[in-house]
């Protein structure tokens, strides 16, 4: 679909409810009460391996506490991303950057923009002249300043991007200026050819155990993925405060090892079905969590437990999270390779039906 239609649509969507439009003026704060005011779940495009995109994927909207906000941005970040500020012109790290490959949402990870829709408009922030998909982008009329734009936010988690203007080049005519603080990049084809996986499903110990005996992974490493403490102990995180789950980071070679075969140990290695538990561990710092990397991980993540929800492979529904990875922190030095050095065996619960 042409994104030539996205402000129109910004301007219309009160009549046909293409994108949600909420008043002029709101504060970030009222903005995030409003979005949990809407619909639970939002539809999407996600990029599949090849490029193409998916057909519209209704996935849960985003919605984080301000406490979980700040745990997982940087400071600058969070200004522009959830205060809804903007960066200095010529200072953002995307503003010049000409390298090809996809940017995505800082705060959940949703593709956005592309590189060849990139272009100078000598304003000094990154300019597209369209999205991956329309689906994918918000807006909102804002008045702020004496001036009357069109505000636009990533539709799934709200983070704040920029504005469009109508003065950007051929085929379009816009021009979508974004800050650079509200986007990551993921190269295409970079020279280094490793990728980087967390996963948590119980236990790290036997986690780890699991995936570094798959050929392919050239390390792993066990941490804290997906709270709100800045780097926890362990005893912090079991005592189920921080919001983290015990996870295993794994770095691995995608021509010798797909992500997709990654999945699939993770799913035979643990019980996706059981929120906050893995046998006897019972806690949110157990439970069954994908922290992706690349909006392709994501893509390839859902895909594969729509698969197994398909197949019924399991009696119960699959409760397992899928979330952008946020904040990886190291666990503590005796934890890693725990089973290497202990004799192994540890923690280690095959799936079951």
């Amino acid at each position: 679909m042409k994104s030539v239609i996205i402000l129109s649509l910004a301007l219309m969507a009160l009549a046909i409810g293409a994108i949600v439009v909420l008043a002029a003026g709101k504060t970030r704060g009222a903005k995030a009460q409003a979005m949990k005011n809407q619909p639970e779940n939002v539809n999407v495009r996600f990029l599949q391996a090849d490029g193409t995109l998916t057909d519209p994927t209704s996935v849960p909207r985003v919605v984080k506490t301000d406490e979980q906000w700040r745990a997982q941005l940087t400071p600058e970040q969070y200004k522009i991303a959830r205060a809804q500020g903007t960066e200095r012109p010529f200072c953002g790290i995307f503003h010049d950057n000409h390298q090809v490959g996809v940017y995505s949402c800082v705060g959940c990870g949703l593709p956005l923009f592309r590189s060849d829709a990139k272009f100078d408009s000598g304003t000094g922030w990154p300019s597209f002249f369209q999205p991956v998909a329309d689906e994918n982008i918000g807006a909102e009329t804002d008045s702020s300043y004496g001036m009357v734009r069109n505000e636009i936010h990533c539709v799934r988690c709200g983070t704040h991007l920029g504005h469009v203007f109508l003065d950007g080049p051929a085929p379009t005519g816009l021009r979508f200026c974004i800050n650079s603080a509200s986007l990551i990049f993921e190269e295409k084809n970079p020279k280094v050819r490793t990728e980087t996986a967390i996963f948590g499903a119980g236990c790290f110990w036997g986690v780890e155990e699991a995936f570094a005996k798959v050929k392919g992974v050239t390390s792993t490493a066990v941490g804290y993925s997906g709270g709100t403490t800045k780097s926890p102990t362990y005893e912090q995180v079991c005592s189920h405060t921080t919001g983290h789950a015990e996870v295993v980071k794994v770095e691995f070679d995608p021509s010798v090892v797909p992500y997709s075969r990654l999945l699939d140990l993770f799913f035979d290695i643990h019980d996706p079905t059981t929120p906050n538990r893995q046998g006897l561990d019972i806690g949110n710092n157990y439970r069954s969590a994908i922290f992706f990397a690349t909006p392709e991980q994501e893509t390839t993540a859902r895909h594969a437990i729509a698969q197994l929800e398909k197949a019924k492979r399991y009696n119960r529904p699959i409760v397992t999270q899928v979330e952008f990875a946020g904040p990886f922190y190291l666990a503590e030095e005796y934890h890693q390779q725990y089973a290497a050095k202990h004799g192994g065996g540890f923690c280690h619960i095959p799936s079951g039906s």
